[in-house]
């Protein structure tokens, strides 16, 4: 009887926990290179039901025998194995805003932060008065010379990734052109791009940004990925298929939570009649 209570409070607890990860990718279905969480489950393990009669012996038509035959298998309950995150493609949507960036494909842009190098798909950056390309937090964007320093108007960024500048105009300074003449254009510097084998082992910061971890491995040249300007990933969240799943698991959270009132009423009912 307590194991059937253990069995169903365990399932609301690992409902509970799903959907604390649904909320928070509705809560940031409208953020920029946001990648959606899933969670994934496991049972505990099933015990083995037999059979047995007042002495203890199962029976057969021909006589007994110690081993006591099967019924079947009883749930012992599920646990959160782990939330990870599902790292597929978002949607490009055209900004027309050439400080905006995004990648198609796998892998990541490198912002420097204060806690060091973290890695991100929000490409949707800006420039400060010294001409430094930023994140929304205020984070430098880094190339493979360092931190990018661009002007308005003076840089275009190619499929690789490479910035583009006009040779006639100093790249620190923060004079804009008067016109675009791509006449002498050089290759200023390059995105500083990244993937890891192991790219679920990841760990999410907040801020669409990833640390790389022990287990991710370190930082690797991405292969096949694209680098689009002037548009941006929306998240790969699917409002109505988290909608769903939130149905979903409050129909499971409540049967749960039913088959622990029936447990409670039938162990009550023990004490309370059985005994007397």
């Amino acid at each position: 009887m307590l194991r059937g209570i253990y069995t169903g409070a365990s399932g609301m607890i690992a409902q509970q926990a799903r959907l604390d990860v649904v909320a928070n990718n509705l809560a940031n279905v409208d953020k920029t290179g946001f990648k959606k969480d899933l969670a994934v489950f496991k049972a505990f393990p099933d015990m083995l039901i037999r059979r047995i009669n007042e002495s203890g012996l199962g029976i057969t038509p021909a006589g007994s025998y110690d081993t006591m035959p099967y019924v079947g298998k009883l749930g012992t309950g599920v646990e959160v194995n782990e939330v990870y995150t599902d790292f597929d493609q978002g949607a490009l949507q055209r900004t027309e805003n050439d400080f905006d960036l995004a990648l198609d494909g796998r892998g990541f842009l490198t912002v420097m932060t204060e806690r060091g190098e973290r890695y991100t798909r929000n490409g949707a950056f800006t420039i400060n008065q010294e001409g430094i390309l930023m994140n929304h937090n205020g984070y430098p964007v880094l190339g493979e010379n360092g931190i990018i320093r661009v002007q308005h108007n003076n840089f275009i960024v190619n499929e690789r990734g490479e910035i583009i500048i006009n040779s006639a105009v100093d790249p620190n300074s923060l004079v804009s052109m008067s016109n675009n003449d791509w006449s002498q254009p050089i290759v200023f510097d390059r995105l500083k791009l990244a993937d890891f084998e192991k790219i679920r082992e990841l760990k999410k910061e907040g801020d669409s940004l990833w640390k790389e971890t022990e287990y991710s491995g370190p930082p690797l040249p991405p292969q096949n990925i694209k680098v689009v300007q002037g548009f941006l990933e929306k998240s790969n969240v699917n409002m109505i298929r988290e909608m769903v799943d939130m149905i979903e698991v409050q129909r499971s959270y409540e049967a749960n939570q039913k088959a622990v009132q029936a447990h409670d009423a039938e162990l009550g009912r023990l004490i309370n009649e059985v005994a007397r």
